[in-house]
């Protein structure tokens, strides 16, 4: 017995040693090779180990896995700036940081400063989208670990460099991985909520429409976490809803709705209540060519601040609707005139509706808009306006449009509050 168990060591003893040797061996390949030849180890590698554990990757290593990683942290932190093998690199890495119990390597990856080299390679122009993905991937594995790292990232000026990308990259997919991780980032991370929620409300204002909306979205799933929203929030929103696209609007008067509880009401209701009449002086983009030359070619596109008037039109329906609280508030700050004044825009179809569709909702629900709004159209109109909200407008001529265009409807204060009473009393 004891001759056999002596055996069994010693064969498990230059086992472990051929399993050095071909590790000391592989580590000396991967020193002296170069470029093409270690794409090609690190294909092997990805091939061969995505999915692994951590006791199955030292298995693999001969117990000496972490100084593989340590090889490839260095490479990526000299090369990185130069693209080189820079996506192999990083899924290599991820094979590492995804392993299960494999906390230490994420760990080794933190203190060489690789969350650092991965935020930096977000802000690099000329990498691959593809490239700055794999990295946005490994954040999130990063943040997946706990509050401490989640902290770490946003430490290291994370959420700007997130936000950026997220404003400025071509990728949708790239874009909805940004997405994923500034939600995690702002979730169970109570220090830095507040720095996730304003990284997100500076993104509003970007040229990327799939940006913006996602954006919008994660900040209607964080209000309910912060429970309040800064001041700086109203100008972003509201300049949402000049957005050509109508799912950018729609995520923004999602968020409205949600900060109806918050301190912001005011100047959200405020601010909806002017978009509705716009200092615009001509409601087309103007082309001056097209009157010297009738047979040039010129689209006549609505102004955004058009499409932005009947999206507040839009809006302050469905926030009317759903507090009566909020609609006398709204009444409070003229915004019967306001559409009134939205429905006489016969340059823009769009605001005529919305505008029409929420001026029934006032009318109908309290007694001294409809007086008001009689006396502002006259019997006729009026019936037309109650028998079809939705397209009267369309047989308006130019002079009953400019009479609501310039209408002085100036329900007096409180007046809502007043009727709404009444009403409850009835």
């Amino acid at each position: 017995m004891l001759q056999d168990a002596k055996a069994e060591e010693i064969m498990t003893s230059v086992k472990e040693q051929e399993a050095i040797r071909k590790l000391m061996v592989f580590l000396q390949e991967w020193d002296s090779a170069h470029k093409v030849a270690r794409s090609h180890m690190l294909n092997n590698f990805i091939k061969s180990n995505d999915g692994k554990t951590e006791p199955e990757l030292e298995l693999e290593f001969a117990q000496g896995a972490s100084l593989f990683l340590a090889r490839l942290t260095a490479w990526l932190r000299m090369t990185y700036t130069y693209n080189t093998c820079l996506n192999q690199l990083l899924k290599s890495i991820g094979i590492f940081l995804s392993a299960a119990s494999g906390r230490r390597y994420l760990i080794e990856f933190l203190e060489i400063g690789g969350v650092l080299i991965l935020l930096e390679i977000l802000g690099l122009n000329h990498l691959k989208e593809e490239d700055k993905r794999e990295c946005v991937k490994l954040l999130q594995l990063v943040a997946n670990s706990g509050r401490k790292y989640k902290e770490f990232i946003c430490e290291s000026y994370g959420v700007r460099s997130l936000a950026n990308f997220l404003a400025t990259s071509n990728s949708a997919e790239a874009q909805e991985d940004v997405q994923v991780l500034l939600d995690s980032l702002g979730r169970g991370n109570p220090k830095y909520q507040n720095q996730v929620y304003k990284g997100l409300v500076a993104v509003l204002p970007c040229a990327s429409p799939r940006a913006q909306q996602l954006a919008l979205q994660t900040l209607v799933v964080m209000q309910d976490l912060l429970g309040e929203a800064p001041a700086i929030l109203v100008e972003p929103v509201l300049g949402a809803l000049c957005s050509v696209h109508l799912d950018v609007q729609y995520e923004a008067i999602q968020l409205l709705k949600a900060l109806m509880a918050c301190q912001v009401r005011p100047a959200l209701l405020k601010g909806l209540v002017a978009l509705l009449t716009p200092p615009g002086e001509t409601a087309f983009t103007s082309c001056d060519e097209t009157a010297k030359d009738p047979a040039t070619l010129c689209p006549r596109e609505p102004m955004l601040v058009y499409i932005q008037q009947a999206a507040a039109a839009k809006a302050i329906g469905v926030l009317a609707k759903e507090s009566a609280e909020v609609a006398e508030e709204l009444i409070q700050l003229k915004v019967v005139h306001g559409l009134m004044v939205a429905v006489g825009n016969l340059d823009h179809a769009a605001s005529q509706r919305h505008a029409s569709i929420s001026l029934e909702y006032f009318v109908r629900t309290f007694p001294f808009v409809e007086e008001c709004a009689k006396a502002a159209l006259g019997h006729t109109l009026f019936q037309r306006f109650m028998g079809s909200p939705e397209t009267w407008y369309t047989k308006m001529d130019p002079v009953q449009a400019e009479e609501l265009a310039s209408n002085i409807v100036d329900i007096p204060r409180d007046m809502a509050r007043m009727q709404s009473a009444e009403g409850e009393q009835e």
